[in-house]
């Protein structure tokens, strides 16, 4: 299979010949002695580069390919002519229109090597039309990936924002709604896994930066020099490892929303550099001795007493007041247990989805014991419970077992998830008139697994299961 075709265009006979000689064992050739008949044989035949002899009768090589143009703007052109002074040859060559002109007579092995790198040329062309093709398609499905994950980020932070049954989230979902199209500064206070990260997410995507990036950075996870250098990037050589200037979360930011989680955690000369541009709205890089501009919104967070770090001289009182604007507390979840089966639905389907398993819920009991546990970690503690539950989980519904939380020692030598469990069998068989049976179903395991636990809260309870119905 040739890769490539010619087209050898010339009124004189033997010419034709020549050159269909001289290309036929490495490519397709295709003759022609007029114009009119090449302008033919291109209309039907992929044809990658033409040798047109300049002087023919009713059409000239020039005017030849000027017109191949329209058929195929790619296509590489080259005129034969003895006449090499001639002002129309000149202009085309001059013009782009031609890719090179041969001088009758020719050397065979010149030209051989003239058409070998002019197709060379010819594919690369090609080549790269495909690639910017790819790219441009890639572009595209990017856009559209970014639109259909700025969709799923934003049902999932509506449906976070659903998740507020208790009048606790109510109030701060108020507070949201209030301040989102506001362009002061908020601080988030909360204990870990209350959810600082996603509320800051929330309110960004809800207000007018919303077209702009939103960038995140925990202070406390960074020594203050790469911290300096993340928030506020660096001059090339400004500290060993600097091969190049670098933008901070500030600049890439401009415009957007510049989240700063465990601001409590930033040092005292980083906090005076914050202040600056929340005051001004400049900074410096690294190294740097340019002030830079940046129109960012800042949501700060902390899971500390900020104010007694304040009056414990660890945190400025002038950047406390700057990023205090607008205080917003998230309560943990134990003071909203609410919210608990309405969360737990949430994570079961979104987890549920990450790792393929058709779970449509939980068990009563277990939905029992998952609210009345108080929940150290909060909603995150809360999540990660619900993967484990969905990997460990058997059937279609999430039942009591080793997912759930093990707590600290409790009174009577029982864990508080012990004395839990012993309280809802125990509520059940009295509700069910001790039917081993019935609360056996109703708690999703069997009748055997039921009368070990009684056992095991009650040495009383008889051998004989039987004997209990």
């Amino acid at each position: 299979m040739k890769d490539h075709a010619l087209l050898i265009v010339d009124d004189e006979q033997e010419i034709l010949r020549t050159l269909d000689l001289t290309f036929a064992d490495e490519y397709l050739v295709f003759t022609a002695s007029s114009g009119a008949e090449a302008l033919s044989i291109l209309e039907k035949e992929d044809v990658a580069l033409i040798i047109a002899d300049q002087r023919m009768p009713g059409m000239t090589g020039v005017e030849l390919l000027e017109r191949s143009r329209h058929i195929n703007a790619d296509i590489i052109r080259m005129i034969l002519t003895g006449y090499t002074d001639t002002a129309s040859l000149i202009e085309a060559i001059n013009s782009g229109r031609i890719y090179q002109y041969i001088t009758k007579p020719w050397d065979r092995r010149d030209l051989k090597v003239i058409v070998k790198r002019a197709l060379e040329s010819y594919t690369l062309t090609l080549e790269n039309r495909r690639l910017l093709g790819e790219l441009q398609a890639a572009n595209e499905r990017l856009k559209d990936e970014n639109v259909y994950l700025r969709k799923e980020v934003d049902r999932e932070l509506h449906c976070a924002e659903m998740i507020c049954d208790s009048p606790a989230m109510r109030r701060v979902f108020d507070l949201v709604e209030r301040v989102v199209d506001s362009p002061v500064s908020l601080l988030l206070t909360g204990e870990t896994g209350t959810g600082k990260t996603l509320l800051a997410r929330h309110i960004h995507n809800r207000g007018p930066r919303s077209a702009k990036l939103f960038v995140e950075q925990n202070c406390g996870a960074l020594p203050e020099a790469l911290l300096e250098s993340e928030l506020f990037g660096h001059k090339r050589g400004a500290f060993t490892g600097a091969i190049q200037d670098q933008k901070g979360l500030f600049e890439a930011a401009d415009g957007g929303t510049v989240f700063l989680d465990e601001i409590s955690e930033m040092s005292p000369v980083l906090q005076v550099k914050l202040l600056q541009v929340l005051q001004e709205g400049r900074f410096r890089r690294v190294g740097d001795s340019v002030h830079r501009q940046a129109d960012v919104r800042i949501i700060a967070a902390t899971n500390c007493d900020l104010h007694a770090q304040v009056a414990q001289g660890r945190f400025r009182a002038d950047l406390y007041y700057r990023v205090n604007v607008f205080p917003i507390h998230i309560p943990p979840l134990r003071e909203r247990p609410e919210d608990i089966p309405t969360l737990a639905a949430f994570c079961l389907r979104k987890h549920g989805r990450k790792l393929n398993r058709d779970v449509t819920g939980f068990t009563d009991s277990a939905l029992h014991t998952l609210c009345a546990y108080d929940f150290p970690g909060n909603v995150r503690e809360l999540e990660n419970l619900i993967e484990r539950a969905l990997i460990l989980c058997s059937g279609s519904s999430i039942e009591l077992g080793d997912w759930l939380p093990q707590p600290s020692a409790a009174p009577e030598g029982m864990s508080r998830l012990e004395l839990i469990e012993r309280d809802e069998i125990l509520r059940l068989m009295e509700v069910h008139q001790g039917s081993l049976i019935r609360v056996a179903k109703e708690l999703g395991i069997s009748r055997t697994t039921l009368w070990r636990r009684l056992k095991h809260y009650n040495p009383e309870t008889p051998d004989d299961p039987d004997t209990a119905d």
